[in-house]
């Protein structure tokens, strides 16, 4: 039987569960010994509960769980007194709202009612909610100067000092454990960045910042994927969690951050259930990106990323093998990608990524599919990865030559126990760095490190459904134990 995680409010609550080893063809849900609905998925959300009543839920072949749903909150409306938010999309209401965050409490809600709010860099503390009403839009500014002071983060593997978030949580600090603790932002709304203007007027404030020393850095900027990679590593994301710990986001559109959407660094249990993520036109536009942190689940999302959907990710080479912080426990399941370049693990991987699970997802519409990719620089590696009953162009375990500068780490990062089941692979994806048109590929490729002992070791490709039977459907270069079983071509 599985464990049934809960996540509940007043009126609903919504179950998850993992992929069991032989799933049912549908899942019954009774509440309260009655039925009440089946699911193909693994999740369910039962709505119309009475706030503070007590209830029992069973998932048959799963399992059952008992729970109370919590009293409704104290609205804090931001458009009313002592706030008086301007919903107008031109009024900048970053003092406003920062004073709404600093005074919501933990029997509060911080409420914004339909309208365009908004703001620069905003920060909350723990025991805070935020809830969106339909046509309500958070709306970050696109000037640079709305987002300071700088904070430390963390950017393509490295801890520097980042403009801020839109949505700020927590303090990093790679030493310690949680400092920010039970936050949830939701609603039917949409949380907004800055968007393209955002990004670019961040970077050409960077470079200039940095004009003096640009020239003594020419010999690093050579190593990097373009001229903008140092500069354009210190923009903030859309929500930054740092050091955090039980975060959920759900129900929201979240889109065009500055970078990445939602970035969480040093945190764990964090969920992200039922939104959409958009950032077509943003260079390292990730949707979703889990960093040196734990027990983090996505589900029921669709992607309209400009780059990784997902980007699972524990540090870069020295300094992610020093600080050794992995990513464990991740989950992503019964998400859609419409545009992007899919699931990626990687290429920041030397604190080392652990036990990751993605089922019953469609990256058909997506140019990686599922991808694990690293350099031989990185250290640290991939072990225990899961990827079940999903519909892609291609699994690819690879080498990547952008982002390889700094020290190298002290050995080439190991890639071992993978298991690829039950998946429909169309060898044909949607090039979204270049025309958008669809291209063949080869469905599998797979290839470790040509260096004794960290070649690619331990996989099972089991029940795959390939196009054709070209022989090089599947590509292995560098593997161990390598097995198939049931491979169809179609």
């Amino acid at each position: 039987m599985s464990e049934i995680h809960l996540l509940t409010t007043p009126n609903s609550v919504t179950l998850w569960w993992e992929l069991p080893a032989q799933p049912p063809a549908l899942y019954e849900v009774w509440l309260d010994g009655r039925p009440c609905c089946t699911v193909r998925c693994t999740h369910v959300t039962l709505e119309d509960l009475v706030p503070g009543a007590d209830y029992r839920v069973q998932v048959k072949s799963v399992g059952e769980v008992r729970f109370s749903t919590p009293q409704p909150k104290r609205r804090l409306d931001v458009t009313a007194a002592p706030y008086f938010a301007m919903g107008d999309g031109k009024t900048m209401n970053r003092a406003a709202l920062q004073r709404a965050l600093d005074d919501c409490g933990p029997d509060q809600v911080i409420y914004f009612p339909a309208g365009v709010y908004l703001t620069g860099g905003l920060t909350g503390h723990g025991d805070t909610e935020i809830y969106l009403e339909e046509g309500a839009v958070l709306q970050g500014s696109g000037c640079p100067e709305d987002y300071l002071p700088r904070i430390p983060s963390r950017f393509e593997g490295i801890e520097m000092e980042c403009y801020q978030s839109l949505l700020n949580f927590g303090h990093l600090d790679h030493t310690a454990g949680p400092n920010c603790k039970r936050v949830r932002i939701h609603g039917k709304g949409t949380i907004r960045g800055g968007g393209y203007p955002l990004a670019w007027g961040t970077i050409q404030s960077e470079r200039e910042r940095l004009k003096e020393e640009w020239a003594a850095m020419a010999d690093l900027v050579r190593t990097c994927e373009n001229e903008n990679t140092i500069p354009g590593r210190v923009r903030g994301r859309l929500i930054n969690l740092s050091n955090c710990e039980d975060v959920r986001i759900s129900g929201l559109t979240l889109a065009d951050g500055a970078s990445w959407n939602v970035h969480m660094i040093y945190s764990r249990n964090i969920v992200t259930d039922h939104c959409t993520f958009r950032s077509e036109g943003i260079w390292n536009g990730d949707g979703w990106d889990p960093d040196s942190s734990e027990n983090c689940a996505l589900f029921g999302c669709t992607f309209y990323t400009q780059d990784d959907s997902v980007a699972i990710k524990s540090g870069k080479n020295p300094e992610g093998n020093r600080i050794g912080r992995p990513t464990r426990r991740v989950r992503v399941f019964d998400c859609r990608s419409a545009f992007g370049h899919g699931v990626c693990i990687g290429s920041e991987i030397s604190g080392g990524i652990e036990d990751v699970a993605v089922w019953d997802c469609d990256l058909t519409n997506s140019q990686c599919g599922l991808l694990v990719k690293g350099t031989a620089k990185r250290g640290g590696g991939v072990q225990g990865l899961t990827v079940r009953r999903c519909a892609l162009p291609r699994v690819m375990v690879c080498q990547v030559g952008y982002n390889d500068d700094g020290e190298p780490g002290p050995r080439p990062p190991v890639f071992r126990d993978f298991l690829f089941e039950e998946l429909t692979l169309t060898g044909r994806y949607q090039d979204v760095d270049g025309d958008g048109s669809i291209k063949p590929c080869a469905p599998v490729e797979l290839s470790g490190f040509d260096v004794p002992g960290y070649e690619l070791q331990n996989v099972t490709l089991r029940q795959l459904k390939l196009p054709g039977n070209d022989p090089q459907n599947i590509r292995l270069q560098h593997c161990r134990a390598v097995s198939l079983e049931q491979i169809e071509c179609t």
